[in-house]
């Protein structure tokens, strides 16, 4: 029995996680973690810690884990240069997953977006469009940002110089090494992403529909089963579903 601890669980991913929890029979929830709680009072009862806080609250979420060497899962998102190298060093001392998205499907996008991407070669150009429900802090979505470095990588591009968020007054003629990346925010969307591949005269386009938060859900407790029988360092849930 895989014993987790959930932050974040007054959010509506920790809600889901603990919802779904049940149907994974091998996992336990041990211990529910919110703003105001203290985790290091209770994570020695965990085999491993599902992070879905905040961007802020990870560092330290981190830091606490591999300090009692637990393995760790993380959801968030909107992490600064600075956050990413203060987890990301710790994956000397324990396994963690971090994903953008936890979505089966979702990874069966990337997958397909790597391949579309070497397939149709340069002379298509590469658009991303995401949109999320109102209350969405982060723009553009964790999700979005992992599929243009999938497209920056095929293209052999640096994302920071190649991408184009949004457009808007006389921007002049698209150039063939940008990829744009659009964010909508509306509604209770819980998440949509677009990949569109355009050249003269034909276009492909990938997307993904998610309905529900259980699909991540299930996907992050999927993945906290398989971390805590890694060795130390830095998953995704490519790594977790075999695609790689």
């Amino acid at each position: 029995m895989t014993k987790i601890i959930i932050t974040g669980s007054k959010g509506r991913m920790g809600k889901a996680l603990f919802a779904c929890a049940p149907s994974h029979p091998h996992l336990q929830v041990v211990g529910q973690i919110d703003q105001g709680d203290d985790l290091g009072a209770v994570v020695e009862s965990c085999d491993v810690v599902i992070d879905f806080s905040s961007h802020l609250a990870t560092p330290g979420v981190a830091e606490l884990c591999a300090r009692h060497h637990k393995a760790l899962v993380i959801g968030t998102t909107g992490h600064n240069d600075t956050e990413t190298f203060q987890i990301t060093k710790l994956k000397t001392q324990i396994p963690i997953v971090w994903a953008s998205n936890y979505s089966t499907g979702v990874n069966t996008l990337f997958w397909l977006t790597r391949k579309a991407a070497e397939i149709l070669g340069p002379d298509f150009d590469l658009e991303v469009v995401e949109m999320h429900h109102r209350h969405k802090h982060d723009a553009p979505s964790g999700t979005a940002k992992s599929l243009a470095e999938i497209l920056a990588q095929v293209r052999s591009l640096h994302l920071n110089e190649a991408a184009r968020h949004g457009r808007h007054g006389l921007v002049g003629e698209r150039t063939p090494v940008e990829i744009g990346i659009h964010s909508i925010r509306g509604g209770d969307v819980v998440g949509d992403h677009t990949v569109i591949f355009a050249n003269t005269g034909e276009r492909v386009e990938l997307t993904h529909k998610a309905s529900s938060r259980d699909t991540f859900a299930n996907g992050a407790l999927r993945a906290a089963q398989w971390v805590v029988k890694q060795k130390p360092g830095l998953y995704d849930m490519q790594d977790v579903l075999g695609l790689k």
